[in-house]
């Protein structure tokens, strides 16, 4: 009698691919664990954790979800609008009353949310967590190019005469002004800068990958006068503080971003500039917005700035009418033939 073959099992019963079913809770945190492995920022973690929060608290308000795969692009959509026309300005938060606030978001933070967003659900599909991207077909809100982003001559100069530079705070933040319109560092690199990272004798200030933005080091060029002003900064810091931080508060500590955007908000009021968002990242703006109009190349500029794509940087050199009026009258081709008739 002849033996029966045994089957021998070559396939599973169920070829589909498995996802895990993850919580919201267990989604985010498989998504910091992978960006921290990657090497991202504790403020981008920190960044991650708050949005996803945000659109969190939202979702389980208004639907019965649990897991991650439960998302869908309809209720990612239902939240852009209810960042647009419902939330309120500053809901939640620790010292701003928010019932004194506006209805609804600036496009420009909806689409910050959005990109945060983007990237948790991009990351969980790529890492093979989740099968549908619910992301994929939800679109950054479409903005309008400010070109009011910037200061004129006139606004600088009248800036300019408001620290008091016999006070150290007041001197602290002239410099701070001088640099950045000087030098077009971000508010980061400037704040983190330390004495070492000065080099008086060719005028140049190394950015440390560390602290930049893109993780590149590179080096910025300043201008005598502002070198002038960092090293009466630093002597003055060192007959007070023992420190090489050169951005210090007026006990020695650490200035931080928020603080020093706030000088500059007071500093604008008391100069009477109204109608324009008063930021470190304004200065940057009118910086790389004069650098072209005085001439530098546009791949200098962007070496200098620290931008990857000059497509980035060209949204900082909006220009206005009256520049656009001097710019054509002075290359039009038409007008040249003209004058050498």
């Amino acid at each position: 009698m002849a033996l029966k073959k045994r089957k021998r099992v070559t396939k599973l019963a169920n070829e589909s691919k498995k996802y895990p079913r993850l919580t919201l809770d267990q989604a985010l945190d498989m998504v910091i664990s992978g960006k921290r492995a990657e090497g991202c920022r504790d403020r981008t973690l920190k960044d991650y954790a708050k949005m996803w929060r945000y659109f969190t608290e939202w979702l389980l308000l208004h639907y019965d979800v649990e897991f991650i795969d439960e998302v869908t692009t309809e209720m990612i959509r239902n939240y852009v609008n209810y960042m647009k026309y419902d939330k309120r300005k500053y809901s939640g938060h620790k010292f701003i009353d928010a019932d004194k606030q506006e209805i609804g978001l600036a496009d420009t933070t909806i689409n910050i949310n959005l990109r945060t967003l983007r990237a948790i659900f991009n990351h969980l599909q790529r890492e093979e967590l989740l099968e549908v991207n619910p992301m994929e077909k939800v679109k950054l809100l479409r903005q309008d190019i400010d070109l009011t982003n910037c200061f004129t001559d006139e606004e600088v100069k009248a800036l300019l005469q408001q620290p008091n530079l016999r006070d150290f705070v007041g001197f602290r933040d002239f410099v701070a002004m001088n640099v950045l319109l000087d030098s077009g560092l971000r508010i980061q690199e400037l704040l983190s800068l330390r004495a070492g990272d000065i080099d008086f004798k060719s005028r140049f200030i190394t950015i440390h990958g560390d602290k930049s933005k893109n993780r590149k080091p590179r080096l910025v060029p300043i201008s005598t006068h502002a070198a002038k002003l960092l090293l009466q900064l630093i002597n003055e810091n060192q007959a007070h503080f023992k420190t090489d931080r050169i951005f210090l508060s007026s006990y020695g500590e650490p200035l931080s971003a928020n603080h020093f955007n706030k000088r500059l908000k007071y500093y604008a009021e008391k100069a009477g500039i109204e109608g324009k968002k008063v930021t470190a990242h304004v200065y940057r703006h009118t910086w790389a917005k004069n650098m072209i109009l005085n001439g530098c190349d546009p791949f200098t500029l962007q070496k200098i700035g620290g931008w990857a794509d000059i497509r980035t940087m060209r949204r900082y050199i909006q220009m206005d009418i009256s520049e656009m009026r001097r710019s054509h009258d002075d290359y039009s081709p038409l007008t040249k033939l003209r004058r050498t008739r």
